[in-house]
Parts: C-alpha cells; structure tokens; sequence
C-alpha cells in the first residue's frame, strides 16, 4: 500500500486527524486510541509518537479540563485534512466513520459532564460544573467554596450524578412556591 515508511507516516497523521474532524468534538488520548485500535488502523506506539508530532507541528492542540487531557484540530490542522484527505483510501474513511457514527454517543457520554475548580486565593475556590450536549452547555454552574476538599467534593459529586442533579436543579427552577 505504501512507497515507503514517510509515507505511511503521513497517511496515519491524516488518519488522526481525520478521527478528530469526524468526531466533531475534542477527544481524550483514551478516545483517539479506542477509535485507532478497534479499527485496526495502527499500533498504540505509533499513535503516541504521531500525537507528540502533529501536537508539536500545531496541526492539534490539547488543552486540560476536570483532571483530563483532551486533543483538538487547530485550523491549520483542519486545512490540511480538507487538502490532503484524499490520500486516505476511502474505504479507511468508511472504516473509520462507520465506528465513529456507531461509537459517538458513547464517546459524547465520556464528555458530556465537566467539572473543576481554580483558587482564587486560601479560602476561596470557584467551582465550574457544566453539562454539555451537541457542544452546547445545559447548565454551567460557578459556585464560590471556601476550600479545596469541599471543591473537590462537588467536582466529584458533579461526575457522579450530574443527571440527578441537573433535573432536580431545574425542578427546583420552575417549581411554583406558595410562600
């Protein structure tokens, strides 16, 4: 299939970030690597290194949220997948937007809920809680605690019943009181 070991280098870069672009939104290492492997499209070792490489070319950012390492396509990532995809055989793209199409609402679920905290100063924390779907935020909630362990608490309640929450939240909205 391939020329030579550069070439086939070039085509799993394209492959990831055509991964990216497909799954329309950013992705942890685990995702990427879940898409690559269940496709069989190439080995965890040379996904990494071509992470670090297209990370460092700038054609995908990573950015840092509730504890994760999440992998974006920068625009210039984004132009070259749009010029140079056709080098990727189309029936890799079916492969791989196939799983993608089947796989989205899990790897969405994986995303969906959002939690962290910054300091502010020794006894004040703000506490970011958010819930997203279709990359539009549900609720996104700040929340000013006076330490770490009671931010911490929250993030991790936040993770673990979000759902819960966030309806109960919104009950207590509309509700009507007779006060």
């Amino acid at each position: 299939m391939f020329e030579n070991s550069s070439e086939e280098i070039v085509y799993h870069k394209l492959l990831i970030l055509h991964i990216l672009k497909k799954a329309e939104m950013p992705l942890t290492n685990s995702q990427i690597t879940q898409v690559v492997l269940d496709t069989e499209m190439m080995n965890y070792f040379s996904l990494q290194s071509l992470l670090s490489e297209l990370t460092d070319s700038k054609l995908i950012a990573t950015y840092k949220e509730s504890g994760r390492e999440y992998y974006t396509l920068t625009l210039n990532g984004e132009d070259s997948h749009d010029y140079f995809s056709s080098r990727i055989p189309e029936t890799v793209v079916e492969k791989v937007d196939k799983y993608i199409n089947a796989n989205k609402g899990n790897l969405l679920a994986d995303t969906q809920i959002k939690s962290s905290f910054v300091k502010q100063s020794d006894n004040e924390y703000i506490v970011n809680l958010r819930v997203v779907e279709d990359q539009s935020n549900l609720i996104d909630l700040n929340l000013n605690v006076s330490s770490e362990k009671q931010a911490n608490s929250i993030c991790n309640n936040w993770k673990k019943n979000a759902s819960e929450m966030y309806t109960e939240i919104i009950s207590l909205l509309i509700e009507k009181r007779d006060n």
